[in-house]
């Protein structure tokens, strides 16, 4: 099937008589027989469901929608996209452990890997993703476990150079962990250039009606953990709290990763994602491709429309010719990026606000790749505690502006950005 019929008809095959549509199991706990029966699925010796803090059906019929979609072999829904950053991270890396990561990722997930995973003895090395080929290679270390960066990056819109960064990850005998939340697998397959394992904040484009707040890790299958057995103990030795079972050896390249994060991590940490949220992410991925199309069209001709104004000083997307990553976008987002644009008035600070002030149709909120056109002002509100020179030096300057485009008409959209930038 093609992706858009994926997004439709993966991850659930309804039998004779059985619902059309994905089923809510609305259960924390699920009946048995036996004591035997339930003990089969605590050895990990058979398939099913006991408590909805671990899996849920729902859960896993969306999960494997997702999978389809990226071209993995598993995948496990989460929470929020938050806990599949430091799931995917932290299935791999412990206490002692090190992992490199681009410096352009989304704030939130750096503080995420810099702040507190830090107090869990995880050390992180910051790499500039155009860093030269010497620098990255220095990045490594023995006890190097992953690399983890972001495919377009939020809300700076780098794009990474994936196939580069798998090859850095491979020669050292790791896998690449991507976030591909805004590209979504529509517009970009890190698998398909060597990334190892794709994360997403299902909360922005996949869900994309601002109702549910969610996560997905999927994994290729590709990553060979026996060949590197010393750098992945968790995965390749015994695991004693599931009676001594080695995840690489059961379960294989293509279900080891998710089968340990799913027995380890999500029974100890809980951070399951609702099977009503479940669901409703389900009918937000059966109209992905379409809404995909319209953001990036949206976006497009937004930034194209930006960069004709003598009040804007700059303007980042990368699909307009003449912007850094134009090249690197043809090669890894053929069909188009996403719906952001991020740009900055001649004005500064004072102009920002003016623009802000006058939107009235733009929503100003700090949520991005919704239906609704979302806009912020960074530096008055998610960066609002950095100086001016600090919001410099993040790259994130006093006058910029991040424009989420939603899926209005085009005429409405600039229009209500033609009226705001009258008022500066």
């Amino acid at each position: 099937m093609e992706l858009e019929t994926k997004c439709i008809h993966s991850g659930y095959s309804p039998k004779n008589g059985e619902s059309r549509m994905i089923p809510i199991i609305q259960s924390t706990t699920f009946k048995y027989d036996t004591s035997e029966d339930m003990g089969k699925l605590f050895d990990l010796e058979a398939s099913g469901y006991f408590y909805t803090r671990l899996q849920n059906p729902t859960n896993d019929m969306v999960a494997a929608k997702i999978a389809a979609l990226e071209g993995g072999t598993a995948a496990m829904l989460t929470s929020s996209g938050q806990a599949a950053s430091f799931f995917s991270v932290f299935n791999l890396a412990n206490n002692g452990d090190h992992v490199v990561v681009s410096s352009s990722i989304y704030g939130g997930t750096f503080n995420l890997f810099n702040v507190t995973m830090r107090k869990m003895g995880i050390d992180f090395t910051f790499v500039d993703p155009d860093c030269t080929d010497a620098e990255l290679e220095a990045a490594f270390k023995p006890n190097t476990k992953c690399v983890f960066g972001e495919t377009i990056s939020n809300p700076s819109l780098f794009v990474f150079d994936i196939e580069r960064f798998a090859k850095a990850a491979h020669a050292h005998g790791v896998p690449l962990i991507v976030d591909n939340t805004f590209a979504t697998p529509i517009n970009c397959r890190p698998f398909e250039w060597g990334a190892d394992i794709v994360i997403h904040s299902t909360t922005k484009y996949m869900d994309g009606h601002d109702a549910t707040v969610g996560g997905v890790i999927v994994d290729s299958g590709k990553f060979d953990w026996m060949a590197h057995a010393d750098k992945f103990p968790g995965l390749c030795t015994p695991d004693e709290s599931y009676h001594g079972i080695v995840y690489a050896t059961k379960f294989g390249n293509a279900g080891a990763f998710i089968t340990k994060a799913t027995a380890q991590l999500m029974r100890d940490f809980g951070s399951i994602q609702a099977p009503m949220n479940a669901f409703l992410l389900n009918l937000g991925l059966e109209s992905l491709p379409l809404r995909i199309a319209k953001h990036c069209a949206n976006g497009q001709a937004l930034a194209e429309f930006l960069s004709k104004s003598d009040k804007v000083a700059w303007v980042n997307y990368p699909g307009l010719p003449g912007n850094k990553y134009y090249e690197r976008a043809k090669k890894y987002l053929p069909n188009g990026s996403c719906g952001v644009v991020s740009f900055g008035l001649k004005g500064g600070r004072a102009a920002a606000e003016k623009f802000m002030k006058n939107l009235k149709m733009g929503m100003i909120a700090t949520h991005v790749a919704d239906a609704r056109t979302c806009c912020l002002h960074p530096a008055n509100a998610t960066h609002r505690q950095l100086s001016a020179e600090e919001l410099k030096a993040a790259g994130i300057p006093e006058e910029m502006i991040r424009f989420s485009c939603g899926i209005e008409n085009i005429k409405d959209l600039l229009e209500d950005v033609q009226n705001a930038l009258a008022a500066v």
